[in-house]
């Protein structure tokens, strides 16, 4: 790598004996001089990753004896020259991220030596050529992320990548014959019908990626026959009928993704035949059952969410043998009985909904228990190591979050907002003090459970929104309270508190719907004086006046910032209702796409560098 720029001399065009021509990850820009086809020793030509615009030239299809061709992120724009097919002794041709559009010439048939086939992230659109099919030495395909709409037969082939297209119709039955395939990426289509036995052929496949599309009726048996699997990718289709047990046979499986389809019946003991799985994403589907115990088999899980079914009965005991998990996720299901005191062993659990476990987390993510009928909660033993800054994760996860008076589905949650959420149940008794030590806690949701308030919330000194209405919480406020500095919105309403509401800080300014339901609270904001000596009444109006002046000393300065930052503030506020009513309307598919574009580009790149790293070999092996 350089910091070359400008545009590539034409005089390049006189080194008759020039072999090798590499020019990557620089700055140059321009075209492709036409003169560069004169360069008839020229074997491999890369001019990869660098700001080269407008067409690739015709005359490149005179270098006969290239073997390489790099021209991949650049700006590169019109469609792929039919002369490229002239190149007969072409075995890598990577065109990929430019702006190439139009459809793929049939030429590319021509290019019988081909072995790597890379045209992806273009504007190319239309069918894929059946010559491609032609090319017997072709063993990796990558076409995702254009605009192509057809699938074709393809011969001796490792990978096909062709996601992220406009493909449609049915998966052929014909893809069952490519015996070497290791790779399928089907994702991001349109395509519909049910997935054809024969893919249960490919016993060399190793990752299987159809998700995001139209696919639907049963998940077919024989894919219990792809014994060297690894990762099976089939959310976000309409899928139906149960999970086959078959799919326990793959023991080399790491990754099983069955989330949002329509699947039904119980989840199958086999799952607990994965002893390599790391993670299960079954929820948002119809199962129903019991979860099995033998799910406590799969010793190296890491992430399971189940949420969003019809799961009932206990929660086994044997999940506390997963001590590798760091993600537990069953929220809206209909799980009742006791929670294991065994949860304590998973000490390696860092985004939790749906428990509570036996055991120190100061640096729990996300806590939550709702719409569910667990009527415990175990005694929290502060003997437990806390766990350690290690375990912090950087996770991105959906979840329905309730705080600041809405509930706001949050498409992708950072590590950095903690939530806890046990609305909605039956837990009895006393909230654990320990939760008081939860001191990157920002949002608390207790509302409508029947237990008592500790004081030692309020060394919640980060919290923003603390919710503990409709419970049956009674005695005073603790006056600790006082000290959440950062507190936004607090909810105390329909308890049985009673005694003088806390002042100083933030409690000045929550109105009387925070306490509403409380007829034993007195004291500001409330009309209710607080004791029986009339000081309370007097203190009231003592903090009243001291604030009016307060207020009055400052009124210059205020109108000074009002007026510098009028114009920010309007805009600010345009931004922000506009964000409000996307949020509040439940039209926020366009962050979710961001997000997935995002992710898209993440698993791009990382397939780049994968890439640069074997062009690195082989240059070093080629000198």
């Amino acid at each position: 790598m350089n910091f070359l720029n400008g545009s590539i001399p034409a005089s390049l065009g006189n080194l008759n004996n020039l072999s090798y021509l590499y020019l990557y990850e620089n700055h140059l820009s321009g075209s492709i001089p036409e003169e560069i086809g004169q360069l008839r020793s020229l074997t491999e030509l890369e001019l990869s990753t660098n700001s080269i615009n407008r067409s690739i030239p015709a005359s490149l299809g005179n270098l006969n004896n290239l073997t390489l061709l790099y021209l991949y992120e650049n700006h590169l724009s019109v469609s792929i020259r039919e002369e490229i097919g002239y190149l007969r002794s072409l075995t890598d041709l990577e065109l990929s991220t430019n702006s190439l559009n139009g459809s793929i010439s049939a030429s590319l048939g021509n290019l019988n030596k081909l072995s790597y086939l890379y045209i992806y992230e273009n504007h190319l659109s239309g069918s894929i050529p059946e010559e491609i099919g032609q090319l017997r030495f072709l063993t990796e395909l990558e076409l995702s992320t254009n605009s192509l709409n057809e699938i074709g037969y393809r011969r001796s082939l490792t990978k096909i990548s062709l996601g992220r297209n406009f493909l449609n119709g049915s998966i052929p039955a014909s893809l069952g014959n490519l015996n070497n395939l290791t790779l399928l990426y089907l994702y991001d289509n349109h395509l519909s019908g049910s997935i054809p036995e024969e893919i249960g052929q490919l016993r060399s496949l190793t990752d299987l990626e159809l998700s995001t599309n139209s696919l639907n009726g049963s998940i077919p048996a024989s894919l219990g026959n792809l014994n060297n699997l690894s990762y099976l990718y089939l959310y976000e289709n309409q899928f139906s009928g149960s999970i086959p047990e078959e799919i326990g046979y793959l023991r080399s499986l790491t990754d099983l993704e069955l989330s949002t389809n329509s699947l039904n019946g119980s989840i199958p003991a086999s799952l607990g035949n994965l002893n390599n799985l790391t993670l299960l994403y079954l929820y948002g589907n119809h199962l129903s059952g019991s979860i099995p115990a033998e799910i406590g088999k799969m010793r190296s899980l890491q992430n399971l969410r189940l949420y969003s079914n019809n799961l009932s009965g206990p929660i086994p005991k044997t999940i506390g043998n997963l001590t590798e998990l760091n993600l537990l996720n069953m929220y809206a299901n209909q799980l009742s009985g006791t929670i294991p005191s065994v949860l304590g062993n998973l000490k390696n659990l860092n985004f939790l909904e749906l428990w509570i476990i036996n055991s120190l987390c100061r640096y729990l993510e996300v806590l939550d228990m709702q719409h569910n009928d667990l009527y415990a909660m175990r005694k929290i033993d502060p003997s437990k190591k806390a766990l350690s800054d290690d375990s912090y994760g950087y996770y991105e996860n959906s979840i329905a979050v309730a705080t600041k008076g809405l509930e706001l589905e949050v498409v992708r949650i950072l590590f950095l907002y903690t939530t806890i959420d046990l609305s909605n149940n039956k837990f009895e008794g006393h909230i654990p003090s320990i939760i008081g030590e939860l001191i990157a806690l920002y949002v608390l949701n207790l509302s409508r459970l029947q237990v008592h308030i500790p004081p030692s919330l309020g060394s919640l000194s980060v919290g923003e929104s603390v919710d503990l209405s409709g419970n049956h919480l009674v005695g005073e406020i603790p006056v600790q309270f006082a000290s959440l500095t950062s507190l936004e919105v607090l909810n105390l309403s329909n308890n049985h508190l009673e005694g003088c509401i806390p002042q100083g800080n933030q409690f000045h300014t929550f109105e009387n719907n925070s306490y509403e339901g409380n007829d034993g609270l007195r004291r500001f904001p409330l009309s209710k004086g607080c004791g029986y000596d009339g000081h309370d009444s007097v203190s009231e109006k003592t903090y009243a006046g001291s604030a009016l002046d307060e207020e009055s000393n400052s009124e210059f300065l205020n109108d000074f910032w009002k007026a510098a930052l009028m114009g920010y503030e309007t805009g600010l506020c345009i931004g922000l209702s506009i964000i409000y009513i996307l949020i509040s309307t439940g039209n926020i598919k366009w962050l979710a796409r961001i997000i997935q574009d995002l992710e898209h580009k993440i698993m791009m790149g990382r397939r780049k560098k994968q890439r640069r790293q074997r062009n690195y070999r082989r240059r070093n092996n080629r000198f």
